[in-house]
């Protein structure tokens, strides 16, 4: 049937959907372990929200169901997507993938720590950064004592590796 022989009212919203989390084409999404295990329950909890959506307004619920449907699908592209980096295989001595890295940064006394962790997972509040970020990219491949400078606009910061664990 032709678009101009339906209701207006019976026109629905196409929903919009937030896209995840930003992983450039060709990048492999690594995840933690605990990364995947997040994803799985987030999973879970869109299954359960579809399943308890209130159907007593037919149109809201489809609209609802929509928008559900549209976030599940984009999580399960990235958890079919998704390659769980094993920490225990990570070098001990060297900042890879999944490292819990303590630093010092430029002239503060007190030290940071951050975890270097798929794009999914990144929380900077948790102390979680991408690993395709410029400060984890930049922090790859360093070792303990060795530092590290972030090139900005009105400044350089410079990161000092105090610790890295797995």
């Amino acid at each position: 049937m032709s678009r101009g022989f339906v209701k207006e009212d019976d026109q629905e919203e196409i929903p919009l959907v937030p896209p995840r989390a930003d992983l450039p084409e060709g990048v492999t999404n690594y995840v933690t372990q605990v990364g995947m295990d997040e994803l799985l329950i987030e999973k879970q909890e869109l299954i359960n929200e579809r399943e308890h959506l209130d159907s007593s307004n037919e149109k809201e619920s489809r609209i609802a169901s929509n928008y559900i449907n549209a976030k599940l699908q984009l999580l399960k592209n990235r958890i079919a997507t998704a390659k769980i980096v094993d920490l225990n295989n990570q070098p001990k001595n060297i900042i890879r993938f999944g490292a819990l890295v303590t630093l010092k940064i430029g002239n503060k006394t007190a030290p940071e720590h951050y975890q270097i962790v798929g794009v999914d997972e990144a929380d900077i509040s948790k102390g979680k950064i991408a690993f395709i970020s410029p400060i984890a990219r930049l922090l790859i491949n360093k070792k303990v004592g060795e530092k590290a400078v972030l090139k900005l606009a009105k400044e350089d910061r410079y990161f000092k590796i105090i610790n890295i664990k797995y």
